[in-house]
């Protein structure tokens, strides 16, 4: 998959949110010790969007997923130009796992500095900050929110905004949301992609890690992540979580409301069933979804509207998938793709995005 542009593109206004330092690329993936490739969407992300950076994989004996990337210890990748060892895997509270320390260590020992994305700070592991300071190495944590962020005004800020909205988390709002950046730029449209999770950050070099921001400033973020821009821009937000989730979806409902997303796109796994992480706990509608969204979303824009569906058919040939997506559209009334089967259901997504259309939800 060849990389989609990130930066400025239209002159998107006063950009607030901060670059990171120069990141150590190319990259060495590291997978922890991980059995669910749901939560290595930071290693597959990666992989996916920027593999001209990426040199291999690596992990600890326990891990029994793959990128397909080669399989190589530190100082072989040291050696093949590797420079970072990202931590390529999200897990439920982001934690840095025991057993991957040593790894990690011997990782800085190789050369290599540190990548990472989770909740838990790589400088707050002494044998980790110890072993980077004997070795002249990076501890580099990008979960870490800009400094200042001010509480939401509400204001309406010029520009246009696309947030992607789902179902669940980790099953493909930031695919989608940088496959509708490539899509409009493509069609000569002014766009950034906006990040607001650890891959994206690491894919686009900046942005707004929302998960990591006190809950009374995700508006706030949401804004600054997102300025006022000239009237044919658009900013493609990366969605976070989602709305029913048990969890996550205060997140989700501070990025909706800074965000006053003038269009917004639904993503949903077909065949996930529960919540990943919480089995008790069933998957909403896409219907409900759009729902919720739209009453939730007109707080802050009440011309938001629902252009459409992403969905992930990573797990079914092509036949099956465009037969899927054919029934749901004439389900829902709505263009309904997947981002990474292009084709004229893709096509006509991109249509509804950036139609000018009233606000509403599925048409009768």
């Amino acid at each position: 998959m060849a990389a989609v542009a990130t930066g400025a593109q239209g002159g998107g206004g006063n950009d607030a949110t901060h670059a990171l330092e120069r990141l150590p690329y190319p990259y060495l993936l590291f997978l922890g010790d991980a059995t669910e490739p749901a939560f290595a969407k930071t290693a597959f992300g990666l992989r996916d969007w920027i593999p001209e950076r990426c040199v291999g994989e690596w992990a600890c004996a326990e891990a029994t997923v793959s990128t397909g990337l080669p399989r190589l210890p530190a100082r072989e990748a040291y050696a093949k130009g590797a420079r970072g060892l990202v931590i390529g895997v999200a897990n439920v509270g982001g934690v840095i796992g025991e057993r991957w320390v040593p790894l990690l260590i011997e990782a800085l020992e190789a050369g290599l500095d540190l990548v990472s994305g989770l909740h838990a700070r790589l400088t707050d592991i002494p044998e980790l900050s110890a072993t980077a300071a004997r070795c002249g190495r990076r501890l580099i944590d990008v979960r870490i929110p800009p400094p200042r962020i001010p509480i939401a005004t509400g204001r309406k800020r010029s520009g246009k905004r696309l947030l992607t909205v789902g179902t669940d988390c980790a099953l493909g709002k930031k695919y989608a949301a940088l496959a509708l950046t490539r899509a409009f730029a493509a069609r000569g449209r002014a766009v950034d992609f906006r990040a607001t999770g650890q891959t994206g950050i690491l894919i686009a070099g900046r942005g707004m890690p929302m998960d990591a921001v006190v809950s009374d400033f995700e508006a706030g973020a949401a804004e600054m992540l997102s300025p006022d821009a000239p009237a044919d821009h658009w900013d493609v937000i990366e969605g976070q979580g989602s709305l029913f989730h048990p969890a996550y979806a205060a997140v989700s409902l501070g990025l909706l409301h800074g965000s006053q997303p003038d269009v917004f796109v639904v993503c949903h796994l077909p065949g996930r069933e529960r919540v990943l992480g919480y089995p008790d706990y069933p998957i909403p509608g896409i219907p409900e979804t759009i729902d919720l969204t739209l009453q939730l979303g007109r707080r802050t824009n009440p011309a938001i509207r629902c252009a459409g569906v992403c969905l992930n058919t990573a797990q079914l040939e092509a036949r099956p998938a465009h037969d899927l997506m054919a029934r749901e559209s004439h389900r829902l009334g709505l263009p309904v793709a997947d981002p990474l089967r292009p084709g004229r259901e893709f096509e006509r997504l991109v249509d509804s995005c950036l139609a000018q259309q009233p606000s509403g939800g599925i048409p009768p």
